[in-house]
């Protein structure tokens, strides 16, 4: 005896649109995921340039020239909120000879807007900054060295620790960099404890220094288009610790959290 099971068209049609919302929905979810690796890679790619000294290859990753909202901060002496300041800071680098610094990002929390219009990122980095510099140009800054000298030069050898909270803006359906900020938390020189070092540092984000050049010159910040509307300070061991900048939740839309 066969068991025939009759179904109405209304029937067939209320699961035909269930499916099809089902589509839907995991449609957005793989999009989602599909660009959430794209963000990372892109800031990935950005810290490999970054370490080899390529930072004018890093200037066709920000949004694109007149895009509105574009930022970056990376000390407490301003904040670049033209595409031209912002990307000023990629150009002219040099390739000292001895120089190395190896920024390894890690512990990411990256949430894709619901929208797919735009992204947030937070990172935490770990390195090593290295280089020679001129005995005359080092004294101007004692604490940063080592008392070695290498090839008649004076080695500045440090452990550095920051984080970063990013937003990244969909253009032309490739991310993009939008609103940067860097937020050194602690650094010290190869033969000192980051915590008696951290006294000696506190004033070091209020400076614009931005790296160090040929000859361990220092290269300082273009000036700043605006003051920064909060300051940064690195760790001490005479402050606690906070959550900043604070992990994304999920969201709707863009919210600027990141000021």
């Amino acid at each position: 005896m066969s068991d025939t099971t009759t179904v109405s068209v209304g029937e067939l049609a209320a699961e035909l649109a269930a499916l099809r919302e089902e589509v839907v929905a995991a449609r957005a979810l793989a999009q989602r995921a599909e660009d959430r690796g794209q963000v990372e890679n892109l800031f990935n790619r950005y810290m490999y340039l970054h370490n080899a000294f390529e930072d004018e290859q890093i200037i066709p990753l920000w949004v694109k020239e007149g895009t509105e909202g574009i930022r970056a901060r990376y000390t407490n002496a301003g904040q670049y909120t033209t595409w031209q300041s912002v990307t000023d800071y990629h150009r002219g680098r040099p390739h000292p000879e001895g120089k190395l610094i190896l920024h390894a990002t890690t512990t990411p929390v990256i949430e894709v807007a619901a929208d797919g219009k735009t992204a947030k990122g937070v990172w935490l980095m770990a390195g090593t900054e290295s280089g020679l510099t001129d005995p005359k140009v080092a004294e101007a800054f004692p604490d940063m060295y080592s008392p070695e000298e290498v090839l008649g030069k004076k080695v500045w050898a440090h452990w550095v620790w920051c984080k970063y909270a990013i937003d990244f803006l969909k253009q032309d359906g490739e991310w993009k960099f939008w609103k940067f900020r860097c937020y050194e938390l602690a650094r010290a020189p190869f033969e000192e404890n980051w915590v008696s070092f951290g006294l000696k540092n506190q004033g070091a984000f209020d400076l614009d220094l931005m790296y160090f050049g040929d000859d361990g010159k220092p290269v300082f910040m273009p000036p700043a288009d605006e003051p920064v509307p909060s300051t940064n300070h690195p760790y001490s061991p005479e402050t606690v610790q906070k959550l900043e900048p604070a992990p994304p939740v999920p969201h709707d839309t863009f919210t600027d959290t990141y000021a």
